[in-house]
């Protein structure tokens, strides 16, 4: 067995680089920024932006399975996981904006499940205000 195959452990997700890549897209707020990057720089972030998606979607997936069965926090992030999903599994068209239309709209998802994790690594709001 290998040393890394021995090793269960991953290396914490860079979630502030996530943000920063989205940040070349689109604003905090979900506006996007302009002037809008050109063709060639959109392709690699888009590229960029679905790696970082995949990563991201398999973590807060295991934080699921730590968030209680019913908990909105759960429901939540699962929901945002299939629209990732779906974002991911889409093509860029003319008619949604094209390349860039298509970058903004993973910029927007990687932001929201960016939310997620950070919330999922919050104590729930129950325990917060029972101590």
């Amino acid at each position: 067995m290998t040393r890394a195959a021995s090793s269960n452990a991953t290396a914490p997700v860079d979630i502030a680089t996530m943000l920063q890549t989205a940040a070349r897209l689109i604003h905090a707020d979900g506006r996007p920024v302009e002037p809008a990057p050109d063709a060639a720089t959109a392709d690699e972030l888009t590229a960029l932006m679905c790696g970082q998606l995949q990563l991201l979607i398999g973590e807060v997936e295991q934080m699921l399975g730590r968030q209680a069965g019913d908990s909105i926090r759960r429901y939540c992030a699962t929901a945002c996981i299939g629209e990732a999903r779906r974002k991911l599994s889409a093509e860029a068209t003319p008619r949604y904006g094209g390349h860039i239309g298509h970058a903004r709209r993973l910029a927007r998802v990687l932001r929201a499940l960016c939310e997620h994790y950070t919330e999922m690594g919050l104590p729930s709001r129950d325990a917060r205000t029972s101590s």
